[in-house]
């Protein structure tokens, strides 16, 4: 159990915390008690009782009870599944009726119309910049999003949290800052919205991550900031008289009078051996001429003089004592060889006299935990660093290990924003902050990004200063934010909350295999003592034996829970970005899979022009949004029932979700989700993802676009929505054409249908224009020539100019261009029969026109055929091929 001392009896004496930080009484689900600390004891005492069934909840953390208990202050925060979200659910609803009868909620709130639109958002508030994380996206982002799906009281989801800027934002939306509500109002008003509705909303945050709920937890709670700072200032005391002669040195200056410095860091170098002699060469001090500014590629052996790559040379292997695990290591040897220091009213200077101290009594934790399998792992091992201790230079885990004691014995109520501060200064505190001397006053780089990398060159800062440095970010920060969230650790698969209960899902989930999370974390939560269960992780790791596969599995599950959580005619916003189209199309598969319909997909920067990022390949090269709804019960019943009947009402549906009009500099963008192509891929993604037979052909269901739907500018809309795109691109400068990258047929036949929407064209008129176009096309894809792609696809006038197809001869082409297609795909078929039957080359809308005739005829097995003999890449970066190939698979 947690210890009663609150703090210190010379901290009672400063600050007399009793009257400070536990005033009460306090009311939580009915229950009032004295003071926060008594409510703290008695959820304490109940998450214990049921941590026994808590542990069988998919994605609970490895760590003894004691850990879990004190990183938690329930029922808010649980450092495990939430065993209280029901109740908070059924409070928040009760909060609901009071705000509807305010008057500040409307019964009737529907949303149709995705926000689809860009948005500018820096970096840089002190909320963002407080406590680094491998990914995170601004409040204020989210903000919009909130404020545009939901109204004030709403429950917001978030199984992916991260940092809990999910939270954050649905605080922020009841108490915004000046500069936030102003850009969001004028955002909303750019983009033809009503004024937001402002107000607070709840979140539910959840993270396999015990960093991420640390970081979360923080972000989502209230605390009083000048207690926060008395404590700061005491901590910091206490450290400057235990370790500031650390941090020290006389120096003399030019009058000869010596002063004592403050030292701001000390280099670390690499140790290697000349590849020649053997001669040991120090790669900082032969690397870069601090008096010309010269960096050497080459090391020069300053005995032999032969020159030499530092990669060249030979490490030097040292063996040492490691006092906090008792075991002799080896790693390869590096030297303090230089520090910084400064002088008040003499500025900062070098110098390679490095001071000999006499280390104190070691007393507090240092976390030995050992790096096992992992695909980042071998970054510290490659030097000999085989545990989280080891990452740290010895003055550095004096310090930590002091403060952490400090912290847990003397500051007990504020042990959690402590270590929020504590956690906050840690990536600056290894070994792995790099040192570049050429990069001048900017020489301190800090870590390589999503590495665990110990470079030959390092940084070791003062960890007093960076203490009190970031103390001053992080009180800033806190102050800003609110509670009233809850916060829990889970898998994103399993988020313990009942079925149809949430109004609206923000959230952003791991981008393949481009981060390696838990292993990231290590260093962190072991001082947490609290780490990942990474069974239930979304990534491809060669370590955990986790491909596209299994990250697709995962997502699909997660996104399954979703949906199941998500109330019926409500929203999920998925915020994503991987330079892999082979995940980017697994997770669009993952989220039709699970039963949402995807509305818009858009370039979250709106300095990118709102990009409509399906059809063109540099989607995956920049943070996206995904829009997407939960269909209402009602209508899922009807497609089920009756698929045919049911068409056009998903057609009608679809439609009235999708962006009516997106302005963009004076123009309007084209509506990709309007375009006839992507309607009908729509159409098939939904019957196809729920086992029914493709109700239409293409022929067909163009002809019924026409009959039942009015055509602008390309794009189809109900008549009242067409009315309303007519009434505001009069106000516009016409339609702006969208510069798509050509890679493969699809995008081909659509580039050209916006050259020639306005008016017919040659050949020698497009051909130019159209190889500007051209961009690398996929392993095993061949594109057709500019000419074949215009024979089957377009019009050709009697004065040589190509324009668009027209409802009388659409037909007579469509089916043309089936027929070759398909005919190409039998060549497949039967090439795939043969032995050792490869196809290394395929066009690939010859493919999907062969799977879906096969999925229409029932031909399950062709499907899988010649799905396993093209290019893998082919089939896991098309989301369409990868549908039909997957339901295939189901039914055979």
């Amino acid at each position: 159990m947690a210890s009663d001392i609150l703090f210190s009896d010379d901290y009672l004496d400063r600050l007399n915390p009793q009257k400070q930080v536990e005033q009460g009484p306090v009311t939580v689900f009915g229950l009032t008690f004295k003071n926060d600390e008594e409510r703290r004891h008695y959820f304490r005492d109940e998450l214990r009782r049921r941590l026994p069934e808590l542990r069988k909840i998919e994605g609970f953390p490895i760590g003894e009870d004691d850990d879990i208990i004190n990183l938690s202050d329930p029922p808010y925060y649980t450092a495990c599944p939430n065993p209280w979200l029901n109740d908070f659910i059924a409070q928040w609803e009760e909060e609901k009726k009071e705000l509807q009868r305010e008057g500040r909620r409307k019964a009737d709130f529907e949303v149709k119309e995705p926000y689809a639109h860009g948005i500018k958002q820096g970096k840089n508030s002190a909320i963002y910049n407080a406590h680094t994380y491998h990914t995170k996206v601004p409040h204020e982002v989210i903000m919009r999003y909130i404020l545009h799906y939901t109204q004030p009281g709403d429950i917001i989801l978030d199984g992916f949290a991260g940092t809990g800027m999910s939270g954050v934002a649905a605080a922020a939306c009841g108490n915004p800052d000046a500069v936030a509500m102003t850009d969001i109002e004028s955002d909303f008003k750019e983009n033809g919205f009503s004024k937001p509705n402002w107000g607070v909303r709840r979140a539910i945050c959840g993270d396999l991550s015990p960093l991420c709920f640390h970081i979360a937890s923080n972000y989502n709670s209230s605390v009083d900031k000048n207690l926060l700072q008395k404590a700061v200032d005491n901590v910091l005391k206490k450290l400057n008289e235990r370790f500031g002669y650390f941090y020290e040195i006389p120096i003399k200056l030019s009058e000869g009078k010596s002063i004592k410095a403050h030292i701001n860091y000390f280099v670390w170098s690499e140790v290697v051996a000349c590849k020649n002699c053997g001669c040991e060469m120090n790669v900082h001090d032969l690397s870069f001429d601090y008096k010309t500014s010269t960096l050497h590629e080459l090391l020069t052996c300053p005995q032999c003089g032969t020159k030499q790559k530092r990669i060249d040379a030979d490490s030097i292997e040292i063996t040492t004592f490691d006092e906090q695990t008792n075991k002799i290591t080896k790693q390869l040897k590096y030297e303090c060889c230089l520090l910084n220091y400064s002088i008040p009213k003499h500025g900062r200077g070098f110098t390679k006299n490095i001071p000999l101290v006499d280390f104190p009594q070691y007393e507090g934790f240092v976390p030995t935990t050992g790096f096992g399998e992992g695909d980042k792992f071998g970054d510290p091992k490659r030097v000999g660093a085989t545990a989280v201790n080891q990452l740290y230079y010895p003055r550095t885990k004096w310090v930590l290990a002091y403060l952490y004691k400090i912290i847990h014995d003397e500051y007990k109520p504020l042990v959690k924003p402590l270590m929020f501060i504590f956690t906050s200064m840690l990536p600056k505190l290894t070994r792995m902050n790099r040192y570049m001397p050429q990069h001048g006053s900017r020489a301190l780089v800090g870590p390589m990004a999503n590495t665990l990398y110990i470079p030959p060159q390092g940084v070791e800062n003062n960890p007093i200063d960076q203490f009190e440095y970031q103390a001053g970010k992080v009180i800033k920060a806190l102050s800003q934010c609110d509670g009233g969230n809850a916060i829990q650790i889970c898998s994103a698969t399993n988020s313990s909350v009942p079925n149809d209960s949430v109004d609206y899902i923000f959230t952003d989930p791991p981008f393949g295999a481009n981060i390696m999370y838990s292993e990231l974390n290590t260093v962190s939560e072991s001082w947490l003592k609290l780490m990942t269960n990474n069974r239930e992780e979304a990534i491809s790791n060669n370590s955990q034996h986790k491909g596209l596969v299994e990250y697709q599995e995962i997502m699909t599950r997660s996104f399954r829970e979703y949906h199941r959580v998500l109330k019926p005619g409500s929203w999920m916003t998925v915020e994503f970005s991987n330079t892999s189209a082979s995940f980017w199309n697994s997770l669009q598969y993952s989220i039709k899979n699970a039963g949402f319909i995807i509305s818009a997909i858009t370039d979250l920067n709106k300095e990118r022009g709102g990009l409509h990022a399906m059809l063109g390949p540099t989607a995956v090269k920049q943070d996206l949004a995904i829009s997407c709804y939960k269909p209402t019960k009602e209508f899922e019943q009807k497609v089920k029932t009756n698929p045919s009947e049911s068409l056009w009402d998903f057609v009608y549906q679809y439609l009235s979700h999708a962006s009516k009009f997106i302005p963009q500099n004076g123009k309007s963008l084209y509506v990709t989700e309007r375009d006839p192509r992507i309607i009908y891929d729509r159409v098939i993604s939904y019957f196809v993802q729920y086992g029914l037979e493709i109700p239409i052909n293409s022929i067909d269901f163009q002809k019924g676009l026409d009959e039942r739907f009015i055509k602008l500018d390309g794009m189809y809309f109900s008549a009242e929505d067409a009315a309303e795109y007519e009434r505001k691109v009069i106000e516009t400068d016409g339609l702006a054409t969208l510069a798509l990258i050509v890679t493969n047929e699809g995008e081909g036949i659509h580039w050209l249908q916006n050259e020639l929407r306005d008016h017919p064209q040659t050949y020698s008129e497009l051909q130019p224009k159209w190889m500007q176009s051209l961009g690398g096309t996929k392993k095993g894809d061949i594109v057709p020539e500019l000419m074949d792609i215009l024979d089957e696809n377009f019009i050709k006038n009697d004065d040589g100019t190509w324009r668009l197809v027209k409802e009388n001869d659409d037909i007579d082409k469509e089916k043309q261009r089936t027929k070759s297609l398909l005919k190409e795909f039998k060549i497949y078929v039967e090439t795939a029969k043969k032995p050792r039957g490869k196809l290394p080359k395929v066009r690939l809308e010859a493919v999907r026109a062969g799977f879906k005739q096969c999925y229409s005829d029932k031909n399950f097995a062709d499907i899988i055929l010649v799905g396993d003999r093209i290019q893998q890449n082919l089939l896991t970066e098309d989301e369409q091929l990868l549908m039909y190939y997957e339901s295939a698979s189901n039914k055979v």
